[in-house]
């Protein structure tokens, strides 16, 4: 299947700290607006990732188009004044150092967008791992139609038990590009150059990876922005002549993947808040959409908070394997009903706090879910629930550092 994926040509900042270069995937502290001011204090006046994306904590405060504008003149700024380096058809080994000290592994290479599908059912080679929040698209549109580079937070999943593809990999005789801290206490990264032999070696691995049902790569986190560059290829091929489109770099995406068994590799759940709600009516909706026992029982358990009370909770007869695709059934019908908005929260610590701050908020804590289940289920029973679970702390989700020309 080594034609779904190929090394990229890689942008790298020539001298610009890592720092402050690089920031948090956009999706994160989307309720912690404090922590992307922080960022812009750090970035400084420094050439900056974070003046290349659009944090999704501002996406309700500002307009989306003035916005996308000034990232893409942004970045022909930055490519005219020479800010970045380019290793050309390269393969990026990736060590990155989380909070915890623990390190996780990855490659960076370009996957084909032909090659994949996020629309329910799909049996192609590349799939997402989790439904799509269809409104999460155009936002990323506005930025990525007539932007010159791609900036990727994506991290895509092998399922290598055997750990052969990533873990082969001996940086001890690579070339070192990149080495240096990350904001906010947030760990470290390093990433080496493959040299040919080592990326033979790579190739010939991912090759003989068992697949699935023609499974082979699953997006672990990043799932919307490689969406949002399928839908810009997807224009791209209506206004082009196939043998254009074929050949245009915005045909393939730049992504990290990673063994989903890699030991740093944390699958946690994404908890939910509903704001401008009365919590105790809103528990009451949800005793009648289900039967609901606040006693232990054979169901579903979900943790309901409200202020600084949290209620254990039992659905029986749940209609989905998992509690987060029952609870998101009810979200999704109860809250146009009444006008309230959810938010998708990475932290158990921040759905209390975000409770106890505010009296009309109410947030559900889910349960975890085995990572080894994964590309299993995904084979069987297609993608999961939206926001189903999430790879890590916010603090340690892919931090922007390589570019790549979509132009």
């Amino acid at each position: 299947m080594n034609h779904i994926f190929k090394p990229a040509d890689i942008l790298l900042p020539k001298a610009v700290p890592t720092e402050n270069w690089c920031v948090v995937a956009c999706d994160q502290y989307t309720s912690e607006p404090e922590c992307w001011a922080r960022a812009q204090e750090i970035a400084g006046n420094f050439p900056s990732a974070l003046h290349l994306v659009y944090p999704e904590c501002y996406l309700k405060t500002t307009d989306a188009k003035s916005y996308a504008a000034q990232i893409n003149k942004t970045m022909k700024q930055y490519l005219d004044a020479g800010v970045f380096r380019e290793l050309k058809n390269t393969y990026l080994y990736v060590e990155r150092t989380l909070q915890d000290g623990s390190v996780r592994r990855g490659v960076m290479m370009a996957l084909d967008l032909d090659a994949y599908s996020y629309e329910a059912g799909s049996k192609t080679p590349i799939r997402a791992t989790e439904g799509t929040v269809l409104e999460r698209i155009p936002p990323r549109v506005e930025i990525r139609r007539d932007a010159p580079l791609e900036l990727p937070h994506i991290m895509v999943l092998i399922d290598d038990p055997k750990r052969t593809v990533v873990e082969g990999i001996d940086p001890a005789g690579l070339t070192p590009e990149y080495c240096g801290e990350l904001m906010q206490g947030s760990g470290s990264l390093k990433g080496f150059r493959l040299n040919e032999a080592a990326a033979k070696k790579l190739e010939a691995a991912i090759d003989a990876l068992p697949v699935r049902d023609n499974l082979l790569f699953a997006v672990g986190d990043g799932n919307h922005s490689l969406a949002t560059a399928k839908a810009c290829y997807e224009e791209l091929k209506k206004a082009l002549p196939p043998d254009q489109a074929a050949s245009h770099p915005a045909r393939w995406a730049l992504v990290e993947v990673v063994n989903l068994y890699d030991d740093s590799l944390r699958f946690e759940p994404i908890h939910r808040v509903v704001f401008r709600v009365d919590p105790q009516e809103l528990l009451r909706r949800l005793g009648e959409y289900y039967d609901v026992s606040k006693e232990p029982c054979e169901g579903q358990h979900i943790i309901f908070v409200a202020g600084t009370r949290k209620t254990d909770l039992w659905v029986k007869n749940p209609p989905c394997n998992l509690a987060v695709g029952t609870l998101q059934k009810f979200l999704d019908e109860c809250l146009p009903q009444i006008g309230a908005t959810v938010d998708y929260i990475h932290g158990e610590e921040v759905v209390e706090r975000l409770c106890a701050d505010d009296s009309r908020a109410a947030g559900f804590l889910l349960p975890n879910m085995d990572k080894s289940s994964l590309f299993e289920t995904i084979a069987l029973d297609g993608a999961l629930p939206r926001k189903t679970f999430s790879m890590g702390h916010a603090c340690d989700k892919r931090f922007y550092m390589e570019c790549r020309k979509i132009k």
